[in-house]
């Protein structure tokens, strides 16, 4: 969720009593350089598509990209700060890459409550990231949400 600066807003924990079907949540993101290569030393995947611009421009891109998992990265920072939020326990993640995010990009991570276990405090949630509008990565979620049972 944005302020009207198209700041990031943080959410808090919703506990799995507070969670409704359709419920969402977002973050934007510019991906830079910095993040590419950051990225490629925790990861240790120094795929040169991502790191050297002449290696690239030959490839089906046509210029480097960001890792895929960088961007599902950001569907992992709204689970785990806003929807459920901290205390989440993520138990899957099926991922679509759908088109490339290249550096400068801002994207934009979403996820959707599509249905909820509360005997088991399960949330299943659609996981998208969208770049000027066109949906880049899509797939699902299902994670272990916070209860205020349990504090």
């Amino acid at each position: 969720m944005l302020d009207n600066l198209g700041h990031n807003l943080p959410r808090g924990t919703i506990c799995i009593e507070d969670i409704e079907i359709g419920m969402t949540r977002s973050l934007q993101k510019q991906v830079t350089d910095r993040d590419i290569q950051l990225f490629a030393e925790v990861s240790t995947d120094r795929n040169p598509v991502h790191l050297d611009d002449d290696y690239a421009q030959d490839t089906i891109f046509e210029g480097r990209i960001a890792h895929g998992m960088l961007t599902a990265g950001l569907v992992s920072a709204v689970i785990g700060e806003q929807l459920p939020g901290h205390g989440t326990v993520y138990l899957g993640q099926s991922l679509k890459f759908l088109g490339p995010v290249r550096p400068g990009d801002v994207v934009t991570a979403e996820v959707e409550v599509t249905a909820i276990d509360n005997a088991k405090r399960r949330v299943t949630m659609d996981t998208r990231c969208i770049v000027d509008g066109k949906k880049v990565l899509a797939g699902e979620a299902i994670v272990l949400a916070p209860s205020r049972k349990f504090d």
